[in-house]
């Protein structure tokens, strides 16, 4: 059979590379791949889907499946996790000591549908009763002037979004006082540089993450891989071998992660410091597939309806394509 050549737009993390140098091909494809930063692909794909397969934004292809409008299908190959209490910056000079006294503040974020923010906002509203509709939000680039939402979006009423002057950056107002805080999948260079008066709110965020496993056995899912859906349409068989694909290479990285004869990664206790993750998480941490992933995904669905991003609450099964969600087993 002569194999499909289609494009691909992902991150080179370790866990992909193996799919990037051909290790882990994809069976009956032959892969064009690019090696884009996450925010290149997601604009890319959900403002043109120019990708036959690529990573994709969770909260994003949440919103336009509730509204029955998405490009693509994702299969369940959480290529990014993470958790996000670290990423809170605020202005020590505030009186700011716990997230609740967050309401009433001007906080920035990036967009307000990003994965990382509804997973900050859903964390602080269960776990601190903030709720968002009690924050001033303030939207802009972090680091680059003029960004807005790569989708539209409707918020319910009371929630105050307004978009940041044209010729300002989110870290530059934080860093001038003209914010209280900023939630942020990045880190704002003023806090990187050692902004006076500049902060995380969780200082000891590992351990306030940590904590939060242990609470909830989450492990927050931030990227999916989607796949064009047309494609998948026209070749039932190609969404579950991707999956297998991906599968494949996470656990050839895996693999080398744990190799202690010599070190794949620049750390010099990176093995202590997986072997850790696995006593502290399980063997399989980082999982892919549905079912070990329902509770994540129904508490992320919950989040994401509650805060008014999606247009009806998304069952989880819906955001992927049916046959990955039921995979052979010998």
């Amino acid at each position: 059979m002569k194999s499909l050549q289609l494009s691909m737009s992902c991150a080179n993390y370790d866990r992909t590379s193996a799919l990037m140098d051909g290790r882990a091909g994809i069976e009956g494809v032959d892969l064009v791949t690019s090696q884009l930063e996450p925010e290149e692909s997601f604009h890319r794909a959900f403002k043109y889907a120019e990708f036959d397969i690529c990573e994709i934004s969770l909260s994003s292809h949440t919103m336009m499946t509730s509204r029955g409008q998405n490009a693509y299908v994702a299969i369940p190959a959480f290529v990014s996790r993470l958790f996000r209490h670290s990423g809170i910056y605020i202005r020590t000079d505030r009186d700011i000591r716990s997230p609740s006294d967050l309401a009433g503040k001007k906080v920035g974020l990036p967009e307000y549908q990003i994965t990382a923010n509804v997973w900050i906002r859903g964390i602080l509203q269960d776990d601190y009763g903030l709720d968002p509709a009690s924050v001033r939000w303030r939207r802009g680039g972090v680091e680059q002037a003029g960004r807005e939402e790569r989708a539209p979006i409707k918020l319910p009423p009371g929630i105050e979004l307004e978009q940041i002057a044209g010729d300002k950056t989110l870290s530059g107002m934080l860093a001038d006082g003209e914010l209280d805080a900023v939630i942020s999948a990045r880190a704002p260079s003023c806090f990187l540089r050692g902004e006076p008066d500049v902060a995380r709110m969780f200082p000891d965020y590992p351990g306030v993450e940590a904590d939060y496993f242990r609470r909830t056995r989450i492990f927050p899912t931030m990227h999916a891989i989607g796949i064009r859906k047309e494609l998948a349409e026209r070749h039932p068989w190609l969404a579950v071998n991707v999956l297998k694909a991906f599968t494949r290479a996470k656990d050839l990285a895996f693999a080398e992660m744990g190799q202690i004869g010599h070190l794949y990664h620049s750390l010099p206790w990176g093995v202590a410091a997986y072997e850790q993750a696995r006593r502290d998480m399980g063997d399989d941490y980082w999982s892919y597939g549905f079912e070990a992933n329902r509770h994540v995904l129904e508490t992320f669905v919950r989040y994401h309806h509650e805060q008014g991003l999606s247009a009806r609450k998304v069952a989880p099964e819906e955001l992927f394509w049916p046959s990955t969600l039921d995979l052979t087993r010998i």
